[in-house]
């Protein structure tokens, strides 16, 4: 049904009703008695307001009515028409014809066709307020912004089925919708709401009341073959009719229906529903209403007859199924008489059960009467020289507030909604057999999150007459000692019950353990799955692990900045005067020094665990070989000074070179001994703590372990003696004296290592490992090259071969 509404100055109060439209050429098979319903309950919204003195005095609406027969493309063309005003009007009024034009649109009852007509009016700003379309999508005013709704919007129906599903615990549940915008948005939204409380859908599929039986069949087969025992239907009527009969043939019975408000209060369904296969539904309708003097008026028929309309004796004929003279007559129809008793008669027309949709089309047509009235400044009378534009009024009914004569508060929010509240609806057969739809609980939408379900404490009948709520889950809860496992291709709620490994926990909810699984384990949210200890080792992401590496890399420039300024400054004096080769070598080892404690950090692997120490080992000795260069350097300097003195030919920069291989191979050979014999490993340490997991290197061989670090501090003691001895050499840029103070740092930092590192837990040790390796690096870098730094850039008149040799 779509209807416009227009008015014009001047009463008719107690009048019949002048203003007919010329009816659009009839398109439909046949007249659908339900949409006659809607369309009386409209003329009576209207012939209410036209005699009420209160509401739009001297002011009478006229309509313009249509039966779309559930065609988008008609919808689309009455509309057109109305908004136009390209149709013929008949009327015995003096009012002018450009004074009656349509002020909005009361329709369409489904979802699509109302999007297709709202794209369309939405630039001419010409309300269209239906009374059951649900779309959450015609909740998007950039794209519908001239529509409104007296009925909530699926996207809280759909969240609210899900909670639904959810209360009485069935997880796994089978979907069905019709293939249009309305079943297509709002099984998307229960879809999504139904992952979140962890709900899956075993299957989701769709059809339209146009498909192919062969389609249908695909239906009947899945639900067939399905394991679950829930069926959500997301369907309009006519859909869900066509699927009642399909599923009345197959006999397919024990399945747990949960419908949407557009059938679960339909009782022209349930009177199809002759195998009762759908008795023990559950669902959400629109809450019960009652506009009181609608059935009276619906069910006089004699102001139709007296019109005159052709529309009427189709009407008839449907009503009493009979036929007229003049209509073609079978022999198996009976002839009307036209004096048929409504008395009696019980088919869709008498039927008020759709009270609630009534009620729905009653307040949209209001919603324009009190936006009219406002805007024309309506007391007594009203201002009949205001100029009504679309936009104007399209506003002013999205600001409407108003309770009609049954005390029900109506208005609009942003979106043209209306507050959602549903009523829970359980079809419970009676002793005729007759289903009786009992409301067992409310959902508001407006109520915090927690207190929007509200089930009464009312018995139930669900399925076959079961008063047990039925049970559709994928896989049963796990039993104690046991936890999930998800079965391969399968949604999370198809699991096996796997015994719990070592080091994992079963259910607390039952307080039993697994073996071996300490009390200070937790389990997940749901208390069903063990979870396992916290893995624990120094990584990147955490705040140690970052400050370290920011230290290793700060080294790592730093000593190429130094090298970069040696490099400069090589053919100096300063530089020159303590073999530069060796110097550079050491840079260059230095270097590698502060990279290689990033090996210490991240996930222990394999190939990590042997590089880190190997790498430190042999990149320390390279250092410590050059600094014992430099000071053997030192030292025979100044014994070539004695007369007859040879000891430089001895010791020159190919002896200083050889020296440093010759120091280093000692350290490689252990270092492939220890990798060869017994190398480290990545291990798993579970007794360090009982909540943790400590990833970390075992060291394999303990003796090559401290053989490594044994053999650095034999060289750096070495170095350490022989600088001393050095250090009161007349020179007055005695290198000595920094490789002494240096040496004492490093051999510090190294003592004080060992009880820091055995005492140390977990990431702990490895950390204290990473302090002592660039606390080391740096003492080296600062105690012997830094000053040279300072004296080439800060104090350039002292490096000179005269400043150098003390004679300056």
């Amino acid at each position: 049904m779509l209807a416009g509404i227009f008015y014009f100055h001047g009463s008719w109060k107690n009048k019949e009703n002048t203003y007919t439209q010329k009816p659009l050429p009839l398109e439909c098979i046949s007249l659908n008695l339900r949409e006659f319903q809607f369309a009386q309950t409209m003329r009576f919204a209207i012939e209410e307001i036209n005699n009420s003195t209160d509401l739009l005095p001297d002011i009478s609406l006229g309509y313009n009515i249509y039966d779309t027969c559930s065609s988008n493309a008609r919808s689309i063309k009455v509309a057109l028409a109305l908004n136009s005003g390209n149709d013929n009007v008949s009327s015995t009024s003096k009012e002018s014809c450009n004074r009656l034009q349509v002020q909005a649109i009361v329709g369409e009852g489904s979802s699509s066709p109302c999007t297709a007509i709202a794209s369309v009016l939405g630039p001419f700003h010409i309300p269209l307020i239906s009374h059951f379309a649900t779309c959450a999508c015609l909740s998007d005013k950039s794209k519908y912004p001239s529509f409104l709704r007296t009925i909530p919007s699926d996207n809280y129906q759909s969240r609210a089925l899900a909670y639904l599903v959810k209360h009485f615990g069935w997880t796994w549940v089978g979907a069905i919708r019709t293939n249009d915008d309305y079943g297509n948005n709002g099984m998307a939204t229960f879809t999504e709401t139904a992952q979140q409380l962890g709900i899956c859908l075993e299957y989701s599929v769709s059809f339209f009341r146009t498909d192919s039986t062969e389609k249908l069949q695909k239906i009947i087969d899945i639900i067939k073959t399905s394991t679950s025992k829930v069926i959500v239907a997301f369907l309009s009527p006519r859909e869900m009719e066509i699927l009642i009969h399909e599923i009345s043939l197959h006999n397919l019975t024990g399945y747990q229906w949960v419908g949407s408000e557009s059938w679960i209060f339909d009782s022209q369904i349930a009177a199809m529903d002759k195998t009762h296969i759908l008795n023990g539904a559950i669902g959400l309708s629109i809450p019960k209403a009652h506009v009181s003097g609608l059935k009276k008026f619906m069910l006089n028929i004699k102001p139709l007859n007296i019109s005159n309309n052709d529309l009427f004796t189709e009407f008839y004929e449907a009503l009493f199924s009979c036929k007229f003279k003049q209509s073609h007559l079978e022999d198996i129809q009976t002839e009307c008489t036209g004096q048929e008793d409504l008395t009696g008669v019980e088919n869709s027309f008498t039927d008020m059960s759709l009270m609630p949709i009534f009620n729905n089309i009653y307040k949209g047509v209001y919603a324009v009467a009190h936006a009219l009235h406002t805007i024309l400044e309506c007391n007594k009378t009203c201002n009949s020289s205001v100029h009504l534009e679309p936009l104007t009024i399209l506003q002013q009914i999205r600001k409407v507030l108003f309770k009609t004569k049954e005390g029900e508060e109506v208005y609009f929010n942003a979106n043209g909604d209306p507050a959602a509240k549903y009523e829970i609806i359980n079809w419970q057969p009676n002793e005729n057999g007759i289903v009786d739809f009992v409301s067992v609980g409310l959902y508001d939408a407006s109520l915090p999150a927690d207190k929007q379900l509200n089930l009464q404490n009312k018995s139930f009948v669900w399925t076959q007459g079961s008063k047990q709520v039925p049970v559709s889950v994928c896989s049963e809860k796990c039993p104690a000692g046991t936890h999930k496992v998800s079965q391969k291709g399968k949604p999370v709620c198809c699991f096996d019950c796997i015994k719990c490994a070592e080091g994992e926990m079963s259910n607390i909810a039952d307080s039993v353990t697994c073996v071996r699984c300490p009390q200070e384990f937790w389990s997940n949210e749901r208390r069903d799955a063990c979870v396992r200890k916290e893995v624990e080792f120094l990584s990147y992401k955490e705040v140690m692990g970052k400050l370290l590496t920011t230290a290793s890399l700060l080294g790592t420039c730093t000593t190429a900045a130094v090298a970069v300024i040696f490099f400069r400054y090589r053919k100096t004096p300063l530089v020159r005067a303590n073999n530069s080769e060796l110097s550079f070598l050491l840079l260059f080892f230095l270097t590698l020094c502060f990279l290689c404690s990033l090996t210490f950090i991240g996930r222990p692997s394999e190939w990590s665990c042997m590089l880190r120490h190997t790498t430190f080992g042999i990149t320390f000795v390279l250092c410590i070989s050059c600094v014992l260069g430099k000071t053997m350097v030192v030292l025979m300097a100044f014994k070539a000074t004695l007369p007859g003195s040879n000891v430089m030919k001895l010791f020159g920069p190919t002896q200083q070179r050889l020296s440093v291989l010759g120091l280093t191979l000692v350290q490689v050979i252990i270092c492939i001994l220890w990798l060869t014999i017994s190398p480290p490993f990545p291990s798993k340490n579970f007794k360090e703590f009982k909540d943790k997991i400590i990833l970390e290197c075992a060291l394999g061989s303990a003796v090559g372990f401290w053989s490594v670090l044994g053999y650095i501090g034999f060289l750096a003691m070495l170095c350490f003696v022989f600088a001393f001895l050095a250090r009161k050499l007349p020179d007055y840029f005695n290198e000595a004296k920094f490789i002494t103070f240096s040496m004492l740092i490093f051999c510090a930092v190294w003592i004080t290592f060992v009880p820091a590192y055995v005492s140390s837990p977990g990431k702990f040790s490895v950390a204290v490992e990473i302090f002592a390796i660039l606390a080391s690096s740096f003492g080296l870098l600062i105690c012997i090259l830094v000053p040279k730094c300072y004296i080439m850039l800060m104090k350039p008149e002292k490096n000179t071969k005269k400043n150098i040799m003390g004679k300056g």
